[in-house]
């Protein structure tokens, strides 16, 4: 007979508390520095844009702060522990990354992808409230009307809703959203950033790459701008998205204004 294992969700460090640092991270492939200095701090209850060109390294660096990359220095640390030492198991029970494409060779019901987020639950007491998660979840992302469809009928968008729900429903105190407002409408880009700053002020923390610079802007608490590799800015909102900065970072000249009632920094290009 196979016992079942009680293994209980990770407690949630106090707000402030430091859960991933990355510092002096470099990784080569092909003999090109494809990260050359990149740092990132995450704190639980804050969300953390990750910001910078098209090949500044952005989508690389999620992938070795989500332990799916071995960088070939610096230092990446998961609560104050080498990420390194981590096995695949306890990794998931403590960080959740949502890549920037979700494929599927297999026509799944969106439903059963989303459930695919209780799998370091499998065995355990804990896959008794799986179906609940999982409900949850696609409620939050509005997407449990199309639980029993295929994911490969799915618009580009539901699928980003679906793969997102899956992310949640793993309840991980750390997310990495790879661009997850990409194939979204404007209705859902907000929705998604939304669920971001409810899952940080629940206490999570949340590292989201975006190439929307006022987007960042208006939901995030802390940006992280890189070029060709490296961090180059690190700091509130109003301090990195600064005009000579992104202009210089971009190779375009912007110009940032602050919204007539909110005093959220936009972030316009000079046409």
């Amino acid at each position: 007979m196979r016992l079942r294992t009680h293994r209980r969700t990770p407690a949630r460090p106090p707000l402030g508390t430091a859960l991933l640092t990355a510092e002096a991270v470099r990784l080569q492939a092909g003999g090109r520095d494809l990260l050359a200095g990149a740092a990132v701090r995450v704190a639980a209850g804050e969300v953390v844009a990750l910001l910078g060109p098209n090949g500044a390294g952005k989508s690389t660096l999620l992938s070795v702060l989500a332990g799916d990359v071995r960088p070939d220095g610096g230092e990446v640390r998961l609560l104050d522990r080498p990420l390194a030492d981590y096995g695949a198991a306890e990794l998931a029970l403590h960080r959740a990354l949502l890549p920037q494409s979700a494929e599927l060779s297999f026509p799944f019901p969106a439903g059963e992808v989303v459930r695919m987020g209780r799998a370091p639950w499998a065995g355990t007491t804990a896959a008794a409230e799986d179906g609940a998660v999982v409900a949850e979840a696609m409620a939050a992302t509005e997407s449990t009307a199309f639980a029993g469809r295929p994911f490969t009928a799915l618009s580009g968008g539901e699928r980003a809703r679906v793969a997102l729900a899956r992310v949640l429903a793993q309840r991980a105190p750390l997310l990495l959203l790879d661009e997850p407002t990409a194939a979204l409408d404007l209705r859902h880009q907000e929705l998604v950033l939304r669920i971001a700053r409810e899952r940080a002020a629940a206490g999570d923390g949340v590292v989201v790459v975006l190439h929307d610079l006022s987007l960042a802007a208006a939901h995030a608490d802390r940006v992280v701008l890189l070029a060709n590799g490296a961090t180059v800015a690190d700091g509130p909102v109003a301090e990195v998205l600064r005009a000579p900065l992104l202009s210089e970072v971009y190779g375009h000249p912007v110009e940032v204004l602050a919204h007539p009632r909110t005093g959220v920094p936009l972030v316009l290009p000079e046409r």
